[in-house]
């Protein structure tokens, strides 16, 4: 089996998201697919399980090292990348993939920037904001109390925390004993401070049971943060075009790029980021 690692959501090498994908993946068993994301231990594993296309995607499957997800951003645009640039002759500048969640289209813009168009995101319910400062170690001074503490979802919900500074950001903690006991998986947060001065916000997500891990570049998360930026109108519009940073606290700088608008009954988001080949091989 061919197996490939990139970069997703970086702007060079050894940033971003680090992601495994296998090819020609059709006759392993769920169980193998999972043995399989648990040696390669990245946050994701993809295995693309048809090179024929059915209803014009490519059948995906993507894994945790503990479970099957049915979407998750940087592993479509690292998967997308890999069946344009290693199995297709014809460069498309649209792939689509066959998610569990549905079809998601990705295309590929000249400037090197990746674009998944996600589902339509469903918000949740609102949270107290001393709950939300209490998952990550934080203060409830810590939280902007302007916008709410939401669920969001756009395939995997996540809980979206508005943070005032980007040192109350870097503080964050996560408390895994809260974690357990509430069964909570992803808490991502956000400030309007980022680091580099071209971008908008920066980020932060924690996700994980028993343990607690960090994400160091989330496209459904950020996918979720698109919709709920314009749904509060959190810069003031019903629609947005910016650049988002996560990772710098982990030393994996990333940078997604966030584009959504209000269009009445829904809202459409699209998240984008570059990818970079790091190696391939077979496994053995």
């Amino acid at each position: 089996m061919q197996l490939y690692i990139v970069d997703v959501f970086a702007e060079q090498k050894y940033a971003g998201n680090q992601l495994a994908v296998f090819r020609d993946a059709a006759h392993l068993s769920t169980e193998e697919m999972q043995t399989l994301a648990r040696e390669m231990n990245f946050s994701e594993t993809t295995f693309i399980t048809s090179e024929t296309p059915r209803d014009g995607g490519y059948d995906v499957r993507i894994f945790t090292i503990d479970t099957e997800l049915p979407f998750a951003g940087h592993p479509t645009l690292g998967t997308a990348f890999i069946v344009r640039n290693e199995i297709l002759s014809s460069k498309p500048d649209q792939v689509t993939l066959n998610c569990k969640v549905g079809q998601i289209p990705v295309t590929f813009a000249p400037d090197g920037v990746i674009w998944m168009k996600q589902k339509p995101p469903t918000f949740g319910e609102t949270l107290d904001a001393a709950f939300a400062a209490d998952l990550i170690s934080l203060s409830v001074d810590d939280v902007d109390t302007r916008f709410p503490v939401q669920v969001v979802s756009t395939g995997v919900p996540f809980h979206i925390v508005p943070l005032k500074t980007r040192d109350a950001v870097r503080r964050a903690v996560p408390n895994a004993a809260r974690f357990r006991e509430l069964g909570i998986w992803e808490v991502f947060f956000f400030c309007p401070e980022p680091y580099d001065s071209n971008n908008h916000l920066n980020a932060r997500m924690f996700f994980g049971s028993t343990i607690i891990s960090e994400d160091p570049a989330t496209g459904s998360a950020n996918g979720c943060l698109a919709g709920y930026l314009v749904k509060h109108h959190y810069f003031g519009s019903n629609s947005i075009d910016i650049r988002v940073e996560q990772g710098y606290e982990i030393k994996r700088p990333s940078l997604l790029y966030l584009r959504a608008v209000d269009q009445g009954d829904s809202i459409e988001v699209n998240v984008g980021g570059k990818v970079f080949m790091v190696a391939k091989g077979e496994l053995v």
